[in-house]
């Protein structure tokens, strides 16, 4: 239901816009029977003039949505669990969405999401556009970023994770095995988390007092295929390193994969430490040591976060970054002498 002082401010959009009060409400209510110039110009006055639904509205609808750049990996298995943890213990439901790239949804996806009208919006990108989130905060939509990549705009709410801890964790594990020649994969070169890693990393090698090779510093793609291309190239040289800290799980699969095809052991000819801790690390031959990423509690944060944020118990953005901790198993071991 419209108020009646929320239904004359918005018939003084309608009359800046040049349309009916019903052409601003299907707009609102994200409706497909609006042109696309319409709908941009009531989208540029609702912007312009802060219009703000409020929140906690009885209309509102049962549904939590998660929305993916891509839902092919198992690191998404552990988010989906997350959210779907919080939307049971709150009578709600997930939908799952997948749209855009890892950096954003794609353009067209707000235009669903304002037509389901969800509880809140979990996203796992690395930031949001602007007309997004003034669409979304018009309709007191609620959203957080499960930030992936370590940087996200100081007004977007965000669940992350201590990517350096991790770094430094991994690379003082090997250290203290006994191992210089280390080497780190890492992700994409456009994502803060893939610096981040690298970062403690370097800060491990640094307080040993041990040189950084740069020729061990590699830029990947956090999947499998990255890992084992990389892998080859570092592993097929006649100086090559003794331990590799990965920067994914799947990653250090592509490098266990690697070292099979030259014939080299894990872990008594190189060590590997990988990152998240996915469920399939436990079961990699050998196991998998690895840096825990609580990928489940950082999605159970995040759907929680939405959920208080539509009741309007949250008043400021709420950031928050959970510890990493190392999980030896049997991929490590002293190098050989």
């Amino acid at each position: 239901m419209v108020s009646g002082s929320d239904r004359v401010k918005l018939g003084e959009l309608a009359d800046e816009a040049g349309v009916s009060l019903s052409t601003v409400s299907k707009v609102l209510n994200g409706r497909t029977d609006v042109s696309a110039v319409t709908r941009a110009r009531v989208e540029e006055i609702l912007d312009r003039q802060g219009y703000q639904r409020r929140v906690g509205l009885p209309n509102r609808g049962s549904l939590i949505e998660l929305v993916f750049p891509e839902l092919e990996t198992a690191w998404a298995m552990e988010i989906i669990r997350g959210v779907e943890n919080i939307a049971r213990q709150n009578g709600l439901s997930v939908v799952l969405t997948e749209s855009g790239d890892r950096h954003s949804p794609s353009a067209d996806w707000v235009v669903g999401v304002v037509r389901r009208r969800p509880v809140g919006v979990v996203l796992v990108f690395s930031d949001l556009a602007e007309e997004a989130k003034a669409q979304l905060r018009s309709r007191a939509i609620p959203f957080v970023i499960i930030d992936p990549a370590g940087d996200p705009a100081p007004d977007v709410p965000s669940v992350g994770s201590a990517n350096w801890s991790g770094g430094l964790m991994a690379t003082r594990h090997l250290i203290e095995l006994g191992h210089t020649r280390i080497a780190a994969i890492t992700g994409r070169d456009d994502m803060m988390c893939s610096f981040a890693r690298v970062d403690g990393y370097r800060s491990a090698m640094n307080a040993a007092g041990i040189p950084v090779d740069e020729r061990f510093v590699r830029f990947g793609n956090f999947q499998v295929d990255g890992g084992r291309e990389i892998a080859l190239e570092l592993l097929s040289g006649p100086d090559r390193p003794t331990a590799i800290f990965a920067g994914s799980d799947l990653q250090a699969l592509g490098v266990i994969e690697a070292a099979r095809t030259l014939g080299i052991q894990i872990p008594s000819e190189l060590s590997l430490v990988g990152y998240d801790d996915l469920q399939l690390a436990q079961w990699s031959s050998p196991a998998l040591t690895t840096i825990h990423q609580p990928l489940t509690k950082m999605a159970e944060e995040a759907a929680r976060l939405v959920v208080r944020m539509g009741e309007g118990e949250l008043e400021s953005i709420p950031r928050m970054d959970l510890a990493t901790r190392l999980v030896v198993r049997e991929s490590t071991a002293p190098p050989q002498v």
